[in-house]
């Protein structure tokens, strides 16, 4: 499994404030790339997006993320919960790079300049790193789920 430097954590870290303030547009913007790929789009709650729910749920998610990536222990509720709906909804790996080049520049188009290259890269390291825990995560799941 993945893991990061100091400095990423530290960067990532240090967005929280904006994430904070900027998520729920973040994740609105990172939705609307994401659902240009149809069969992508399909996969999801139409309701749910349509409310807002599921780009408010990511928004918080994601600043939980930015507060807590140095204590990934505090996040294993929330990663179970994520991890159960990726495989009721049927995510797999393959989908994991999508939500990267969807989210990343959601990212910059939101926060702009602020969002610097480096930036973008500590984003892009910390979402691989999670990414493979829940990959891990929902393979056993499907396993466990194939066995039953």
């Amino acid at each position: 499994m993945r893991t990061v430097s100091a400095q990423t954590i530290a960067i990532v870290k240090s967005t929280a404030p904006a994430i904070e303030k900027h998520g729920l547009a973040i994740t609105t913007r990172m939705y609307e790339r994401l659902f240009q790929d149809a069969e992508i789009a399909a996969m999801f709650d139409r309701a749910a997006q349509e409310s807002g729910e599921q780009p408010k749920r990511l928004a918080a998610a994601i600043l939980a993320y930015a507060k807590n990536i140095d204590r990934l222990d505090a996040l294993g509720p929330a990663v179970g919960r994520m991890v159960a709906r990726h495989v009721e909804t049927g995510v797999k790996a393959e989908h994991y790079p999508a939500v990267a080049n969807a989210l990343l520049p959601a990212i910059r188009d939101v926060i702009g300049e602020a969002a610097t290259d480096e930036v973008l890269a500590a984003w892009g390291e910390a979402y691989w790193m999670l990414a493979d825990i829940l990959i891990a995560a929902e393979a056993q799941a499907y396993e466990d789920s194939d066995a039953a």
